[in-house]
């Protein structure tokens, strides 16, 4: 796979790899299934080896039932159960087989057909029945709380085992609106690809976009102009800066703080404001394409102006919200991750960042144009509300001082590329988006459309995260625990 090395492991070797990764200093990413046409069914497992600056795809022919890899790297149950539920292939030992996606008695909608294995087939019935503690005591009380939930907010049911005012055991209960993103993309030609890569999840248009036109770009072996990959950066900064001005002002909201809710939310319009006026559209869509972007923008004078006392206006009011004692009470020693259980289940961005990880991927494996400017990475260690706020209150800053740079240095040019991808090319591309790092992995087909394109989103991470937080809580701080991750059931459920 193009922008990644590839390996090649048979089934009895992934536990021996995945442990060496573990003991070496590596880190898992994903895991995900592909039925190449007329061939068996393979595992490809993304990883980031601790000696090497280029990701890895672990490339496995399943010819047995394979071994869950959850007990070594737990951030893949998830992924695993995924498989589990849309493709059929059982996995062994699995810590937690119960289903995820579907509904119990679906059947797996992309198991292969033509494929004659007897471990290849969905679970049997009465299995993967979605099961919650043994309850010690008449005093539990059981909440289920959805999934139609107040307001304008995503569809989820959450189930809280709680004594009093204590949380004994908190499930998530997801994907009641699974879109089934990712098979969509089946049958479109590169361009269009795009389109649907920036609605998996609006907030995120941006980084969905670009993630998924560099894989294809690493298909095609397409060099996209200097011009568009520093306009690429400002697009993707516009993007981080209004996403974590609303999620100041929600977090807010969460601490009865209404004024600073109303600011924030006022703050994150002005920056939409801005994006409107440079490129048309208040999401920066319709920008981006493979080989570079749809047209070249001209940033004039005033977007630097405009930045500048966006800048002002946002320290004034993060200083109102530093010396409001009722919102930091609410936020300091609430939701505590820590470093451990943040790498074991595999959190990401700010909500990584928060707990001692000094993690990020335009840094770490930079693209577009991030690998000629300097980057300040916020990091804490505390692992609590206020930590993970504090790390997106000082990226707003950062992420305004590396535009005014690229505004500076934008270099003259082209900003497209011709990029065709060939017949059965592959490509994995990524971001570093508002919430954390984001994957796009791309399989082409004989007719050189797209026959397979596997997304690993940040919500999908950080939702696996946060029931880690609420355990043993209170239900007072539960609103406020879960706006300080900053998290989107669109961006999961896809």
């Amino acid at each position: 796979m193009k922008g990644a090395l590839t390996r090649d492991y048979a089934v009895a070797e992934l536990r021996g790899a995945a442990e060496h990764l573990l003991e070496s200093g590596g880190r898992m990413q994903m895991v995900y299934a592909w039925n190449p046409p007329h061939q068996t069914t393979e595992l490809r497992y993304v990883a980031t080896p601790a000696d090497s600056p280029a990701f890895e795809v672990w490339r496995c022919k399943l010819t047995e039932e394979p071994p869950s890899l959850a007990t070594v790297w737990p951030l893949l149950g998830w992924y695993e159960r995924e498989i589990m539920d849309l493709h059929g292939i059982q996995f062994r030992e699995h810590p937690e087989p119960n289903r995820l996606v579907l509904a119990q008695h679906v059947p797996p909608p992309l198991a292969p057909a033509g494929q004659d294995t007897a471990w290849l087939q969905s679970p049997p019935n009465g299995s993967g029945i979605r099961t919650l503690p043994e309850v010690p005591t008449e005093d539990v009380q059981v909440l289920p709380f959805g999934p139609v939930r107040a307001d304008v907010l995503e569809s989820a049911e959450f189930t809280f085992l709680y004594i009093g005012e204590q949380i004994l055991h908190y499930h998530p209960h997801l994907f009641f609106k699974h879109r089934g993103m990712e098979a969509r993309f089946q049958g479109a030609d590169a361009a269009r690809g795009t389109i649907l890569a920036e609605r998996v999840s609006a907030v995120g248009s941006v980084a969905h976009a670009l993630a998924y036109c560099q894989a294809v770009e690493h298909a095609a072996d397409c060099t996209v102009p200097p011009r568009a990959c520093w306009l690429r950066v400002l697009l993707a900064e516009l993007e981080r800066v209004y996403n974590h001005l609303h999620y100041l002002g929600h977090l807010a909201n969460t601490t009865t703080l209404k004024v600073g809710d109303a600011q924030g939310k006022l703050l994150e319009e002005r920056a939409k404001q801005i994006n409107t006026r440079l490129t048309g559209s208040r999401f920066l869509r319709s920008l981006l394409i493979p080989g570079g972007l749809r047209r070249n923008l001209q940033p004039k004078p005033w977007l630097s102006e405009e930045l500048e006392a966006l800048r002002a206006e946002t320290a004034r009011y993060v200083d109102h919200l530093e010396n409001s004692d009722s919102h930091l009470d609410r936020l300091i020693t609430t939701g505590v991750l820590s470093p451990k259980v943040a790498f074991d289940q595999g959190a990401t961005g700010p909500v990584q960042r928060a707990s001692a990880a000094d993690r990020d991927l335009r840094r770490d494996h930079p693209y577009a144009g991030y690998a000629e400017l300097p980057l300040t990475i916020p990091t804490r260690s505390e692992g609590d509300a206020y930590a993970r706020s504090r790390v997106r209150i000082e990226e707003i800053d950062a992420s305004i001082a590396m535009m005014q740079r690229v505004l500076l240095l934008l270099p003259d040019g082209d900003t497209r590329a011709s990029c065709n991808p060939p017949p059965l090319a592959e490509g994995l591309g990524w971001t570093e988006s508002p919430r954390g790092t984001l994957f796009y992995a791309v399989h082409f087909g004989p007719d050189a459309r797209l026959a397979r394109v596997k997304i690993k989103s940040p919500s999908f991470s950080n939702w696996r995260v946060f029931p880690f937080t609420v355990h043993d809580t209170n239900m007072m701080d539960y609103a406020i625990n879960e706006a300080s991750f900053g998290l989107t059931i669109s961006g999961c459920a896809r």
